[in-house]
């Protein structure tokens, strides 16, 4: 094990300065908020050495101070962090499935940014062979935000016309292929060149690089009479995005990465201006003219969504199967220290990168040299 066990802690809202490596005193750990919400007992807990754990744009907003489960939930100070992958180090009485010694991953209602997690059981799966660590926590989070956005909330038909703003992200690149798999035709989105092909890749029919072309007028032209389906988590395009759905068609609301600054790590009164500003203009929608145009919007959190453990599960199951039978597949990963974690923070920042960063930790490496051994 290593000499000294360490979590990312965020003391109050702010740039990358705020994320502080603090040590874990003794057999300390970090824990998620789900432990106290929902009462889990003692018993029920496993303790995971976290080897690699996924970054998301939620941790970015958190550390900004605009994520609203963290400060109802946490509060200051809180290690951000949703999906983990690692080798089980203590196990509670009551987990019968699970044993010390077991490569496991999972989700985690925050916590994650940490080599040391005590975690319920119940959120815990066993790594199957075919996902490496890295693998196994990276998809977690996307994948289980995909899935209830495709199943949970919209149900398409077969042949229903898709559109998925940010395709080649980590969220966006499990909404093409889950999309694909219920028979949809999917268009995707992308900002930036450099995408296009790996948008492509995960299936989408056509791919729009709006870095090159006007994104409303090549969707009118590939669906005149607007998408079926369009799934959004940029924030300022949902205006947009509502006018773009058929009567009878769903917005899918679950983000609004947009709005916020793309480089620098800080929300200065420039920048904090402009997010208020953002915020006032958004569209607000008006039930009565939903109804006469037959529309329908949808927005999520996945972090309110905790306590809803059969979902969760029936979720993993089907995005397991759908892995093994490599009907899916994990999107593309970057990996970088937990003790770099500014960095990461500030790539995913930038909007610049395709699929999925991951954190790693030092247990990574103990891993391997067990397995040489």
């Amino acid at each position: 094990m290593m000499d000294t066990e360490f979590c990312i802690s965020i003391p109050s809202a702010g740039g990358y300065e705020k994320l502080v490596q603090s040590p874990l005193a003794g057999n300390d750990s970090s824990t998620g908020a789900q432990t106290r919400l929902y009462n889990i007992p003692d018993d029920e807990h496993v303790v995971v050495a976290v080897s690699a754990l996924g970054v998301n744009y939620a941790d970015v907003c958190i550390r900004w101070g605009y994520y609203e489960s963290a400060k109802e939930y946490v509060g200051w100070p809180i290690t951000p962090g949703f999906e983990f992958s690692g080798k089980i180090v203590e196990v509670g009485t009551n987990c019968s499935d699970l044993r010390i010694g077991d490569e496991v991953f999972g989700v985690t209602l925050f916590g994650a940014y940490s080599t040391r997690l005590r975690v319920p059981a119940r959120y815990v799966f066993k790594r199957p062979d075919y996902l490496s660590m890295q693998q196994a926590a990276s998809f977690p989070c996307v994948g289980l935000t995909a899935y209830y956005a495709v199943h949970e909330l919209v149900h398409p038909r077969p042949g229903a016309s898709v559109l998925v703003h940010s395709a080649a992200g980590g969220v966006g690149s499990m909404l093409v292929q889950i999309c694909k798999l219920a028979k949809c035709r999917v268009v995707g989105v992308v900002g930036s060149s450099h995408k296009v092909e790996a948008a492509r890749e995960l299936g989408c029919d056509d791919v729009i690089d709006k870095s090159k072309e006007d994104l409303w007028l090549r969707c009118r032209q590939i669906e005149p009479s607007g998408f079926k389906v369009i799934f959004d988590a940029n924030g300022s395009t949902i205006g947009k995005s509502y006018e773009n759905i058929q009567p009878g068609g769903k917005l899918v609301v679950y983000g609004f990465h947009s709005i916020f600054p793309k480089e620098g790590g800080q929300l200065g009164v420039r920048q904090t201006i402009g997010l208020v500003a953002q915020y006032l203009t958004t569209p607000s929608f008006n039930p009565f003219k939903m109804v006469a145009q037959n529309k329908s919007v949808l927005a999520f959190n996945l972090s309110f969504l905790f306590n809803e453990i059969e979902i969760f599960r029936e979720a993993m199951d089907q995005i397991l199967s759908w892995l093994e039978n490599k009907e899916l597949r994990i999107p593309a990963i970057e990996t970088v220290p937990l003790e770099n974690v500014a960095e990461a923070h500030r790539r995913l920042e930038s909007g610049q990168t395709i699929g999925k960063l991951v954190l790693v930790t030092p247990h990574l490496d103990e891993g391997k040299a067990e397995d040489s051994a």
